[in-house]
């Protein structure tokens, strides 16, 4: 897959496009790309996604942004899965934030991306003020020689399948409805970092995560599954959060203790899938408090993977 950045990309091929900020890849927007790529390969055009960072709203209004769903490696692995050959990723910026509508179909989406056809959201809104809609690229189709379609809302059991809709579900704790919404268990994805070696001191070493952004869409004490690190996912509990009785004020991270496995996994990218959650963080009065509950932890999740119907 090829990835571009900027506001003056050059292509060689004509390509089919569609826009958004694809967080999390849901089931709406597969349903999209799904329906983009057979377009492309049947006008034999380069299926390519636009997508922006940061988010428009993170730019706009920082303190009210929402939480990420995913972060950038795992939005480019899900739009490559769907068969997106090539994302172009816009910086959203000043620059960015005052183009006229008109300026970004005929500088970015025509000249740079050599577009013939536009595969967009019903809700889709674009260009300085969010002036640009479905009829402005309708009237400037003609013009420049491409077509448009619009997608309609896809809906899982009668609820709009969004970005939206994922976070409700994960800050209720709802992890199976997130699921429908994804089409997969929510997954946050990273490489192993070093951390304060203090669960290896406790007895229960960990594989370390940072998360880069200080908002969440879920914290506590979960069941997870590892992939990554051999030909099965592999079980696991994890923490997600700061950490309150060894930190003050700390950055988020997130901590997975593999049940009956021990290697060194530093520099290891891995995925972790959010199954089941156990627990809220919660600040304990000393380190062996700490532990106790920390075993508690690690035996639920052991039962939890014991009672799993067989494959």
């Amino acid at each position: 897959m090829r990835i571009t950045h900027g506001i003056h990309p050059v292509v060689t091929q004509p390509s089919a496009v569609t826009i958004g900020n694809f967080d999390g890849v849901h089931l709406g927007h597969q349903a999209m790309l799904r329906q983009l790529v057979a377009t492309a390969h049947a006008r034999r055009l380069t299926p390519c996604a636009i997508t922006f960072e940061p988010h428009p709203r993170e730019f706009f209004t920082p303190d009210n942004a929402p939480a990420r769903l995913s972060n950038l490696r795992d939005k480019l692995d899900g739009l490559r899965d769907m068969g997106i050959e090539h994302v172009h990723i816009c910086r959203f910026n000043h620059v960015l934030a005052h183009m006229p509508a008109e300026q970004f179909i005929e500088q970015i989406l025509v000249r740079g991306l050599g577009m013939q056809h536009l595969l967009i959201g019903d809700d889709f809104r674009f260009g300085a003020k969010r002036a640009g809609d479905f009829a402005l690229l309708q009237a400037c189709s003609s013009t420049h020689g491409y077509d448009l379609g619009a997608m309609p809302s896809i809906t899982i059991n009668g609820q709009r399948a969004s970005s939206t809709a994922v976070r409700d579900a994960l800050a209720a704790n709802r992890l199976d409805l997130a699921q429908q919404f994804l089409g997969h268990p929510y997954r946050i994805s990273g490489r192993v970092a070093h951390g304060d070696k203090l669960g290896r001191e406790l007895g229960f070493p960990t594989a370390n995560l940072p998360i880069k952004r200080a908002k969440l869409p879920l914290t506590g004490i979960f069941v997870v599954e590892v992939h990554g690190l051999g030909m099965h996912p592999l079980p696991a509990v994890a923490s997600l959060g700061v950490r309150p009785t060894v930190k003050v004020a700390a950055q988020p991270l997130l901590e997975i203790h593999l049940l009956n496995f021990n290697d060194n996994l530093y520099g290891r990218i891995i995925h972790v899938d959010f199954l089941a959650k156990l627990r809220d963080e919660e600040k304990y009065p000393d380190l062996a408090a700490l532990t106790r509950q920390i075993q508690r932890d690690v035996t639920c999740a052991q039962d939890y993977f014991n009672h799993l119907p067989a494959a």
